[in-house]
């Protein structure tokens, strides 16, 4: 019998629009898919090593205990390739991958690198600190409206766009960040990060835009580039 969780998630770059989704955990999913058994084989497999090397690595940040990831797969056959990290209704560490996003994949070591990815973002804190930054620009765009002689509709629209500025403001170093942390998992988890990083020829580059959520993709094989060879990784 399937058994699957609901989840709430609030998704801070959604501008905290909450969205309702049908997920399954790995092992769940490798009993219930049996036409695509090794693809959900390595899944599983890759979960398994990812979530232990970041537990390892989350433990080692000073105060941190909520450590627990635990990784699921979204059930509707028709989302579009993605995978990200979020926190459950009860503020635990999930990620989330689609399964076009796990299809697309080519090998263990690319699934590898993006998981490790998301996982860095828990390790990181960024949810947290974006909440923060948010709060913070949101309070100053307030104060500035008010000064201004704005009306209380108006200092609300003002503190919505502080938000929301703050979240973007930082979001391309927090990719960046991800990235650097997630080529150290994914090649202490047993992975190759450099074949794993192949992913991003494969995906739209978004340029350097403006308030924009990701950098170049050149930019980001650098830090992967970079941060393999202190490892012992050259290409």
């Amino acid at each position: 019998m399937r058994r699957c969780f609901v989840l709430l998630l609030s998704l801070l770059l959604a501008a905290c629009a909450q969205d309702t989704l049908r997920v399954q955990t790995s092992e769940d999913w490798l009993r219930d898919e049996p036409g695509s058994r090794a693809e959900v084989q390595t899944f599983q497999q890759v979960s398994q090593a990812i979530g232990a090397e970041a537990r390892n690595q989350c433990l080692k940040q000073p105060g941190r205990k909520n450590c627990e990831l635990r990784m699921f797969v979204d059930l509707n056959p028709r989302a579009q390739a993605n995978a990200f990290q979020t926190l459950d209704e009860n503020g635990q560490p999930v990620i989330i991958f689609t399964q076009s996003m796990i299809r697309s994949a080519q090998n263990a070591d690319e699934l590898a690198f993006v998981m490790g990815h998301e996982a860095a973002h828990h390790v990181l804190g960024h949810i947290a600190r974006q909440s923060e930054n948010a709060s913070a620009s949101a309070a100053e765009f307030g104060r500035r409206e008010q000064l201004r002689g704005g009306d209380a509709a108006a200092i609300e629209a003002a503190q919505k766009q502080g938000a929301k500025v703050g979240i973007q403001a930082y979001v391309k170093d927090f990719e960046l960040e991800a990235d650097q942390l997630g080529t150290i998992i994914t090649y202490n988890a047993g992975y190759n990060p450099l074949i794993g990083a192949k992913f991003f020829e494969r995906i739209p580059d978004p340029g350097d835009t403006f308030l924009g959520t990701h950098p170049p993709n050149a930019q980001r094989v650098q830090i992967v580039i970079e941060t393999a060879a202190k490892l012992g990784l050259t290409q």
